[in-house]
């Protein structure tokens, strides 16, 4: 008996230096999540690994959102255009292995055509995120008309809008009459510039009057029709693996009569340009340098499009210049920043003066680029290694959305009082190694 009692006390002392956690109970707090609304480009859709594809766009960040918005009051489906297999517009990319160090990726699979057709009238649908959406192309009407030709014309938007002549990506999300929202908009305005080597014509940078007017239009009239929301800003390109994976100097040389033939090419430094034992900078177009070429930068960036088998099969960087599409010089990454600073320090005063809270998806991914640990997970910026990119390089992993999803769920439960759950980031994949 005596035994037994020593027992009891036992457990009741354990139990009592249990430490307790208080969860609090999911409240909306000053928010109302019945009807919620993803507005934003390719990163709002799910799109990962150059396509957007059904599975990614089920691990999309507003499919996460609605369903840790379901805890706070959200009702109904939360309808997704959905493609209908993993091929996508046939650009999707995998992951086969590394050789010699360096990752081989290849097509995932040739296009179902079946993707391009229109699902309109199994609608509505609530992530009206847009691959290749610019801010001004959110109210521009008829955006989903081929009529109008490329530029005005998006056939991801096609495949969903009410009525590719009328609509705009505004007027459907308002159709739906949204007492939420979520917007992510403006890193096309700059980005498919940087994508492009700085190269411009379609895809030069937006203005700041053309920007500052879109999203002003966007959120005023999300506003008007009795939406709240949250917004997030743009992450400067220097935290993407796009454009940090490719060193500037990658061409390794030793051997000496190849060097002193190279550097005889070259004048033996008369046009500014040497090599030495060891790793090299790569030889760049440049038309206002002597022979409309030059040796890169250190503060300049490679490009991942950059087809590495040319620096070997075709000489770039060595006895040809590696195309200026494929790097970004200091003039270009001057205007890409400059642009980026201005395009958020809009978006900070839109959100202010619409009483929106403003996610720093910028200062965010800086972070990152030092890594993190989240949910016992280490993440960082690094290409495939990192975890939070897929293997295009500008998009995210559904594990990378998930992180997403709760910059988004901290910032609202801060701003509106709420206590949405956030996500498990461990429940999604990131990516998937043969």
């Amino acid at each position: 008996m005596k035994f037994n009692i020593i027992i009891l006390a036992l457990a009741v002392l354990a139990f009592a230096c249990k430490p307790m956690i208080d969860v609090p109970a999911p409240s909306a707090g000053t928010a109302n999540f019945t009807t919620y609304v993803s507005l934003g480009n390719s990163l709002t859709s799910g799109y990962a690994d150059g396509d957007l594809f059904r599975s990614g766009q089920l691990n999309s960040y507003p499919s996460m959102l609605a369903t840790q918005f379901n805890f706070v009051g959200r009702a109904g489906d939360f309808k997704q255009p959905l493609m209908v297999d993993e091929t996508g517009f046939g650009n999707r990319v995998k992951f086969t292995g590394m050789v010699a160090g360096v990752p081989t990726i290849v097509p995932y699979g040739a296009a179902n055509p079946a993707n391009f057709a229109s699902i309109a009238s199994a609608g509505p649908y609530y992530n009206m995120g847009v691959p290749g959406a610019k801010s001004y192309h959110l109210p521009a009407v008829g955006y989903g008309n081929p009529a109008n030709g490329a530029g005005n014309y998006n056939p991801y938007f096609a495949r969903f809008a009410v009525n590719p002549a009328t609509s705009s990506i505004l007027s459907d999300a308002l159709a739906l009459h949204p007492t939420f929202y979520s917007l992510w908009i403006g890193n096309n305005d700059v980005l498919l510039y940087a994508i492009d080597g700085g190269n411009g014509g379609a895809d030069a940078i937006t203005s700041l009057a053309t920007f500052t007017a879109s999203v002003t239009a966007t959120v005023t009239a999300l506003k008007a029709a009795g939406a709240k929301g949250v917004m997030a800003n743009i992450p400067d390109i220097s935290s993407l693996p796009f454009f940090n994976t490719v060193p500037y100097n990658p061409l390794y040389i030793t051997d000496a009569t190849q060097l002193a033939q190279l550097n005889a090419a070259y004048g033996n430094g008369a046009l500014g340009i040497s090599f030495t034992s060891g790793y090299n900078r790569l030889v760049i177009a440049d038309p206002l340098a002597p022979m409309g070429m030059r040796q890169i930068k250190s503060t300049e960036l490679v490009l991942l499009s950059l087809p590495t088998d040319s620096l070997k099969l075709k000489g770039w960087g060595t006895i040809k210049p590696v195309p200026a599409k494929y790097i970004l010089d200091e003039s270009e990454l001057a205007s890409i920043r400059t642009a980026t600073t201005n395009f958020n320090a809009s978006l900070a005063t839109i959100a202010t003066a619409n009483n929106v809270p403003m996610i720093d998806m910028n200062a965010k991914l800086i972070q990152m680029k030092a890594g993190m640990v989240i949910s016992g997970m280490k993440f960082n910026t690094s290409f495939i290694s990192g975890g939070l990119f897929s293997l295009d390089g500008i998009h995210l992993t559904p594990r990378g959305y998930a992180i997403v999803a709760n910059y988004f769920i901290d910032g609202i439960n801060s701003f509106y009082n709420s206590t949405v759950p956030r996500v498990e980031i461990s429940g999604f994949p990131g990516i998937v190694f043969p």
